[in-house]
């Protein structure tokens, strides 16, 4: 028996299907709406409570940069870049740029660096590993202000923890709130001790995210542990590692607290008698809250702003050349991927 098939006519179509003449009903309307609509629904909060908290006060601190702003009589004459210019011709602006610039180094990169090696430590499978993981987070548990006035004890010329130390080895006492590179090893300290924990706490979770499969591989190729945490760790935590080198760096050039309340009785909180350490927000507290000058406070706060992206840029481009290398796994890593996705 033969059969023909035969194509259905022109005017005809399946049913329950919709010809492309026919309009959309209402329900079909929102129904499409919904489906393009809704991711932008669902992340708006975000933006908008950025935009509230984080956009206006931005743009309205360029309006007060730009105007004579005093603390009680508020907004005054339009006056243009008057104040960046005067501001950048301040010397104790340029003091405090160099300051901030000191103590960022002095706790960035010990801490990044310590933090690195100890969330390797707990990502080996040690004994009581819960215990050690919540350890590491209970000095950033401590507030800012208990950890400064601790650490102000400790560095106290005359009968301070530190100075008791170096006299048991034969080191004289020295001079922690005066001179300026100990003071700023000091307050660098505070900010080590503080958040060096939760740095260690994000880089473990990134850790403990690469398959175990790659260091097994690496490993039966004769690779040591030092070769692993090279070739294996770091490359594949960049992501993470660089989150955490952009928002240690956003940190440390708006570090206020330590200085603030390091030799509060002396200097009267602005940054030591000759301000060796007065930071550049520091320095900004100062001009807006003692000498009541919001247009030049407002300025400081833009110029900060700059110099924040510009050193994030910055880290940025060397954390990922420095993660990647020419951008390539080398060959023992390229071995170890191709190992573990065979098995």
């Amino acid at each position: 028996m033969t059969t023909t098939l035969q194509a259905p006519d022109a005017g005809t179509e399946a049913p329950g299907r919709r010809t492309t003449s026919e309009p959309l009903t209402m329900r079909q309307r929102l129904s499409r709406f919904d489906v393009k609509a809704s991711p932008y629904l669902y992340i708006s909060p975000f933006f908008v409570l950025f935009a509230l908290v984080g956009l206006f006060p931005l743009g309205y601190t360029f309006v007060v940069s730009v105007h004579e702003w005093d603390l009680l009589t508020g907004q005054g004459p339009f006056v243009g870049l008057d104040n960046f210019t005067a501001i950048l011709g301040d010397r104790m602006f340029w003091n405090s740029i160099g300051n901030t610039i000191s103590i960022f180094l002095l706790s960035t990169i010990p801490q990044l660096t310590v933090a690195i090696i100890i969330a390797y430590l707990l990502d080996q499978g040690l004994r009581a590993k819960t215990f050690w993981r919540m350890s590491v987070l209970l000095p950033f548990v401590v507030t800012p202000v208990a950890v400064a006035l601790i650490f102000s004890s400790i560095f106290n010329e005359a009968d301070g923890l530190a100075n008791n130390l170096l006299n048991l080895i034969g080191i004289p006492d020295q001079a922690w709130k005066h001179d300026t590179f100990l003071s700023h090893v000091a307050i660098a300290t505070m900010v080590n001790f503080r958040w060096t924990g939760y740095n260690v706490l994000i880089l473990l979770a990134a850790m403990q995210a690469v398959p175990r499969d790659l260091y097994e591989s690496a490993a039966i190729d004769g690779a040591g542990s030092i070769r692993r945490f090279f070739s294996i760790t770091i490359p594949s935590i960049r992501p993470t590692l660089i989150f955490v080198i952009i928002t240690a760096t956003i940190g440390g050039l708006q570090i206020f607290a330590e200085p603030r309340l390091f030799d509060v009785s002396s200097a009267g909180g602005i940054g030591g008698s000759d301000r060796q350490f007065q930071t550049t927000v520091l320095f900004m507290w100062e001009l807006a809250f003692f000498r009541r000058d919001f247009g030049e406070a407002a300025a400081v706060a833009w110029l900060l702003f700059l110099l924040i992206v510009g050193f994030g840029l910055v880290n940025f481009l060397i954390s990922r050349r420095i993660a990647t290398g020419d951008g390539r796994p080398n060959r023992r890593t390229r071995r170890a991927l191709a190992r573990g996705e065979n098995r």
